[in-house]
């Protein structure tokens, strides 16, 4: 077991009394609690922890957090193994097993790194110009490639935890728990208003934590935080979410956040605790203090382990206690990189050297830096470095506008402490369409255009001083909440003490001792092996779009989403075409901030609760009578009623018989039911439907056909007026929710003049649909209220009475073509209802049809299915239903589109029947149809077969199809080419039963 030869005796935020056992690469380590699994191997001199994506370089631990690129780690055993998740991010326990990625046979021996001698044939976009010929060789290394690419494994067990979600509403979000977002917080919180304060790490101060030179307000920064955290836990409207990353910003202020609950506690985890919860937030105002990320500089062989962010040194030295090294050379273009070298002396560092690419530097952190010894070398860059799993020796020269000048310097060290200056991280301000700035001054962007209500504060705004930072939190939280209709009470910011700094000398690429492309590596990106060669390469290739470049060269397309790499890419693109950095643009950040696991997006929809599954009232019913079911949206649906010896077929067959010569009974409760009530709502289905409702009498049904603004059939159903300002539509049974969204839409958005509201009710009515020849008989005997004669109750209207004693609708439909009835009582009525006339319609041959007979039912008198015979890009006129398009009506949904030259186009698919030339033959759903066959392909398609079943009624097989100009070739005979017996068919009127449709009078 090693020894934690790099923690320093005393110092840091870690609890010493806690001793934690870990493995990595199956190697036993210790570390403390409060120790990251990055620190806890800083601490035990561990540096080495994985191998870059291409050329399986040596790489090592080069942040503090969520900007890693290297350190991704293998975390877990088993069903709770989890690839690709961040050393930095990953909080210490007892009995940690980890393990590196992307190498093979070991860590220390990877055969990959052979792709490092053969880098020169690996530039940029080298898989497209490889991978295309010749075409005979694909196959041959297809499996090679696809064996190296990914980088960890993903676990095939099943997800053995535990996942939440809540929804939450708040007066201000405070994105970060940085100074910044402290003192947003704070004074919004002051205010009253309702406050969520989420940050990603474990504890609140943001970057603060790691400063050991700073006071505000007289008192040390950590004094200041645990002040700042105490306030707001104490104020009742306050919500703190440490632990907690929010990741996705959407429109409305609609923002999703997942908070790491118990995946620090490791098997220790309490087992009422979930693993992840996600946050579903709106909030009034959002306020982004996310800070900002500090950029790596690109020098040669940068990528070494040991090669570090200067911050992250810092940060390990302040928080954690840990050294990373003893010689430690300090690289840098700006000031704040000399307090990382005063810190590291501090600690007990035994050589710190300065490498700062400017003639100049703050006057007092200079002296600071000299009085502990530390050497600076001004205007000199690192020009070549050496080591092989660790940095050893870098060599140092002076910088000239040429390039690297005469004297070249060797140094020896262990660790380089690079910084190249700070990008804000702007990733939710981009996802809520907002618009970026760039600001010389700090050669980075910064917010600009809001979209949304939202601003950003502190580091995440461009502002780096410690003291504008906090006042311009606390401004922006008190504006906040002013926004939300909170006015606090104006408290003092306290003022900040911090080393003065001067200003930044951009360098995006340090020349070295070799031009680029030969010799040693420039990398932009870590973590895809994305070097300034590539970059410059890229373009020269004519890739200048900044988004062609980042695809061409998978520039910022790993895990990190190129958070350290993005800027450098940028501005080396920027240098070759000779054109400002805005002028080139920049990426589209996208959510998530960070990977989250897919199982706190789910929650506890997962299983059985994926999507719940619906059962109608009659399911005990049908289940104990031998029903074979199958899934018709979320519902579970009677597919057939077999009886003993009886195939699908034969069962189907016998239940289309009853259904025309006797009496058939379906349960339909599954139909979408929208209860529309108001003023308008004739009205409004007037412009929702393609045909006429303002004189729809009360008590009369009529079809309805909905179409989308493409003229593109939506759904359809039957709706009935209630009374004068109350209708009952039907849907489909898949469309029902689609449909509510849909009047919803429309009325909220596009017509909110019109007084109508909705209700869905398809689970408040069950429906039994009885039909055939005795029907009326069968009824007349529960129903004595209700005058069933066709000129008391004719088709297409509605009767309420009651049926069996129950209060009922009854409504004259048919989607059978037979004389029919659906009978609709509260659902919890509907057992007893089907039960009573199962007993009631013995006599009269009462039989039960499933969903497989309704569809070959109904495709005998050509009625239609939305869904099956339309597929998104089928118009009325396609389906012969000019007749239900209003030609007075001034607009519906969709009219404007049904003129489009595409939709009146004579060739267009429409709808036919088929007619086999060997009745026993069922031409298969969805197969194609030509008008030649020919001995091969290829052949001319000009249609396909929507619905085809075998018709009992009719002695022979039916189909429906969409055929190109299908009623000028009415009569011909077409070939439907299956493989090894093509099928011959004549092309009908897709009407093959009752073409006259007189069944449904009775």
């Amino acid at each position: 077991m090693s020894t934690q030869r790099n923690r320093r005796a005393e110092g840091g935020r870690i609890d010493r009394e806690r001793p934690f056992r870990f493995t990595f690469d199956g190697n036993t380590f210790t570390g403390y609690s409060g120790d990251t699994l990055a620190s806890a191997l800083l601490a035990n001199d561990i540096h080495l922890v994985g191998r870059s994506f291409k050329y399986h370089r040596p790489r090592g631990i080069v942040g503090l957090g969520s900007e890693e690129p290297n350190a991704i780690i293998q975390l877990g055993v088993g069903d709770r193994g989890e690839p690709n998740i961040r050393a930095t991010q990953i909080e210490l326990y007892d009995g940690l097993v980890a393990e590196s990625q992307n190498r093979w046979p070991s860590l220390d021996a990877d055969v990959g790194a052979i792709n490092s001698a053969l880098s020169r044939f690996f530039p940029a976009g080298f898989y497209y110009k490889t991978f295309m010929w010749p075409a005979s060789w694909w196959e041959k290394y297809e499996h090679f490639i696809r064996h190296a690419a990914g980088l960890g494994k993903a676990v095939s067990e099943r997800d053995p935890d535990r996942y939440e979600k809540r929804h939450a509403h708040c007066d201000v979000l405070v994105v970060g728990g940085g100074p910044a977002g402290l003192a947003a917080a704070l004074a919004a919180g002051r205010s009253g208003a309702r406050v969520i304060l989420a940050d990603e790490q474990a504890s609140f101060g943001g970057a603060l934590q790691s400063e050991n030179d700073v006071r505000v307000g007289g008192e040390t920064s950590q004094a200041w935080i645990e002040a700042a955290v105490a306030e707001l836990a104490a104020m009742p409207e306050v919500t703190l979410l440490p632990r907690t990353t929010v990741a996705d910003y959407h429109d409305h202020n609609y923002l999703l956040a997942f908070e790491r609950v118990t995946d620090h506690l490791g098997p220790d985890a309490p087992a009422h605790l979930p693993r992840q919860r996600s946050w579903r937030i709106r909030a009034k105002q959002v306020v982004l203090a996310t800070g900002a990320i500090e950029r790596p500089l690109v020098f040669a062989d940068n990528d070494r382990p040991g090669v570090m962010l200067s911050s992250a040194v810092r940060g390990y030295v302040t928080r954690y206690g840990v050294v990373p090294g003893d010689k430690i050379v300090v690289f840098t273009n700006n000031d704040d990189a000399y307090r990382t070298a005063i810190s590291a002396k501090d600690a007990g560092a035994a050589f710190v050297t300065i490498v700062d690419v400017r003639a100049e530097a703050a006057a007092g952190l200079v002296a600071a830096a000299r009085d502990r010894g530390i050497v600076v070398y001004p205007a000199h860059g690192i020009v070549a470095t050496r080591g092989g799993r660790r940095v050893k020796e870098v060599s140092l020269a002076p910088l000239t506008e040429g390039g690297v000048g005469t004297g070249r310097i060797d140094v020896d060290c262990d660790l380089i402490a690079m910084s190249g200056g700070w990008t804000p991280t702007v990733h939710l301000h981009s996802q809520s369409r907002g618009k970026l700035t760039w600001r010389d001054d700090i050669a980075a962007f910064v917010p600009g255009l809001v979209v949304q209500a939202e601003a950003s504060a502190g580091m995440a705004n461009g502002t780096f001083a410690l003291s504008d930072g906090l006042a311009e939190g606390d401004k922006v939280g008190r504006e906040a909440a002013a926004a939300a209709g909170f006015n606090g009470v104006e408290v003092a910011v306290p003022a900040a003490e911090e080393p003065a700094q001067t200003t930044i000398q951009p360098l995006w690429v340090v020349p070295g001792l070799k031009p680029l492309g030969r010799g040693a590596k420039h990398f932009v990106d870590f973590q895809n092996d994305v070097t300034a060669a590539d970059v410059q390469l890229a373009a020269r290739e004519g890739y200048i779009s900044v988004e062609h470049l980042k695809r061409y060269t998978t520039t910022g397309m790993g895990t990190d989403q190129g958070k350290t790499s993005n800027i450098a890419a940028l501005a080396i693109l920027a240098d070759v075409l000779g054109a400002p950095i805005p002028g080139v643009g920049t990426t589209t950040f996208r959510p998530p901030y960070t990977p989250s696991t897919i199982g706190a997006y789910g929650g506890r929809d997962v299983g059985a609760l994926f999507d719940p599954t619906r059962l109608t009232p009659t399911d005990p019913w049908a289940r104990s009578n031998g029903a074979k079911f199958e899934h018709v949206s979320q519902w579970m649906r009677a597919w057939y009623f077999p009886k003993d010896g009886e195939k699908m077929a034969d069962a189907v067959n016998r239940e289309c018989l009853a259904a025309r010569n006797a009496v058939g009974i379906m349960d339909a409760s599954t139909l979408g039911k929208i209860d529309i009530q108001g003023a308008d709502a004739a009205e409004f289905l007037n412009r929702i439907y393609t045909n006429a409702w303002l004189k729809l009498g009360v008590g009369r049904c009529r079809y309805g056909l909905m179409l989308k603004e493409d003229g593109m059939v939506m759904d359809d159903g039957v709706t009935t007026r209630i009374a004068e300002n109350h209708f009952h539509m039907t849907t489909t049974t898949g469309g029902a929710a689609r449909v509510l969204d849909w009047l919803e839409e429309w009325s909220q958005t596009e017509w909110p003049e019109l007084d109508v509201r909705f209700a869905s009710v398809t689970e408040q009515w069950a429906v039994v649909s009885i039909c055939g020849p005795k029907s009326r008989e069968l009824l007349a005997e529960l129903c004595d209220d209700i005058d069933l004669s066709d000129d008391a109750f004719p088709f297409m209207s509605m009767r309420e009475g009651t049926v069996a004693g129950l209060n009922a609708r009854v409504f004259r439909i048919s989607f059978t073509g037979e004389h029919a009835y659906e009978i609709n009582v509260p659902a919890r009525y509907g057992l007893a209802l089907w039960e009573t006339l199962m007993e009631t319609g013995e006599p009269y041959g009462i039989t039960p049809y499933g969903t497989e007979a309704m569809h070959v039912l109904r495709a005998e008198v050509g009625f239609i299915i939305v869904g099956q015979e339309t597929d998104g890009t089928v118009a009325a006129t396609d389906l012969e239903m000019d007749w239900i398009i209003s030609k007075k009506k001034p607009d519906f949904v969709g009219k404007r589109s049904l003129v489009r030259e595409d939709l009146v186009k004579p060739d267009r698919k429409r709808l036919v029947g088929l007619l086999t030339e060997k009745p026993e033959e069922v031409i298969p759903e969805g197969a194609q149809i030509v008008a030649e066959l020919k001995p091969a392909p290829p052949m001319t398609m000009i249609g396909h077969v929507t619905s085809s079943y075998y018709s009992a009624n009719c002695e022979r097989s039916i189909a429906m199809a969409l055929v190109k100009g299908g009623p000028d070739r009415m009569g011909e005979t077409v070939t439907i080419p299956l493989e090894g017996h093509p099928i011959r068919a004549t092309i009908v009127e897709p009407k093959f039963y009752d073409p006259s449709g007189s069944k449904k009078d009775g």
